[in-house]
């Protein structure tokens, strides 16, 4: 047996002994956190849309805004509540990941980034789930502004503007590395594809695709934004997503065209969120 089969197998069967020791409760609230953030995500993307054919009610937005738009619909404090929920599931699963890895990526340098990155998700959806449910219990607040509070708060410590250059870069590498997963549909090897028909594959596969590359796109645009905030030690500089979205609706001649095809392809990454809290493989012994 070579060694790239023994490491093979031996990642199989740590990935086996993982799923049989998660609770069965693992499962369902990690496809719930995944429906989750696909709602907040088609929120985003919905209301880009509008902004980009100039359509009342559109906006570039970010998390914080999406909730504050759910937030005023019927019902919407009852809804907000849902995605709170959700969105603590989906931190508790990213949790997950990075401490037993139960995907089994291993502790090879790939397999440590992308648990390191599993983290760093699972503490930013913290910090989303906690300004959701502040909406949700009638708190209020403008959470999403003080992105600049905290970025002016980091530049005023010693080497404050290398932390935030540093983070800023952190960031472009995250939107890059989704480009580099859309351009090979990483996603596809978490699904259980033979669940699906042909048609439905074809669909999950192409439009995964789009939306984790325009999902890539607006990481590395305000990630630059942040790398300049950095380098200038200027707060001002900071852009959330919404942000960048703007930034994209701000450049000259086809600013309308560029945000809508962004904007379309975050739709099509909160169905492909969907597609996963449906077919991703939660435990690896079931895959197919």
């Amino acid at each position: 047996m070579t060694s790239e089969a023994i490491k093979e197998r031996s990642a199989g069967e740590h990935a086996e002994d993982a799923a049989r020791h998660a609770s069965p409760w693992v499962e369902g609230i990690a496809r719930f956190g995944y429906a989750a953030k696909g709602v907040v995500y088609v929120v985003m993307g919905v209301l880009a849309v509008l902004a980009a054919v100039n359509a009342g009610g559109g906006s570039t937005t970010d998390q914080n805004g999406a909730f504050q738009t759910i937030e005023e619909a019927p019902f919407g404090q009852v809804l907000l509540g849902v995605v709170t929920v959700g969105l603590m599931g989906y931190v508790l699963w990213r949790s997950i990941q990075a401490v037993a890895d139960p995907d089994g990526e291993g502790l090879d340098p790939k397999g440590i980034l992308k648990r390191v990155g599993y983290a760093g998700s699972a503490l930013l959806h913290a910090f989303f789930a906690f300004t959701a449910a502040n909406l949700a219990a009638g708190a209020g607040g403008d959470w999403g502004s003080t992105a600049e509070e905290w970025t002016g708060w980091f530049l005023s410590l010693p080497l404050g503007w290398l932390l935030v250059t540093t983070t800023g870069i952190g960031i472009v590498g995250v939107g890059l590395y989704q480009i580099y997963e859309a351009y090979h549909s990483e996603f596809k090897k978490y699904l259980k594809l033979g669940a699906l028909s042909d048609g439905a594959h074809g669909w999950i596969e192409h439009g995964g695709r789009f939306g984790v590359a325009a999902r890539g796109v607006v990481f590395v645009i305000a990630g630059v934004f942040l790398v300049l905030a950095g380098l200038r030690t200027d707060e001002q500089e900071v852009r959330s997503l919404g942000g960048a979205l703007s930034a994209i609706l701000e450049q000259p001649f086809f600013g309308n065209f560029l945000l809508g095809v962004v904007a379309v392809g975050l739709v099509a990454y909160s169905l492909l969120m969907v597609a996963v809290a449906c077919y991703r493989r939660i435990a690896p012994r079931d895959a197919l």
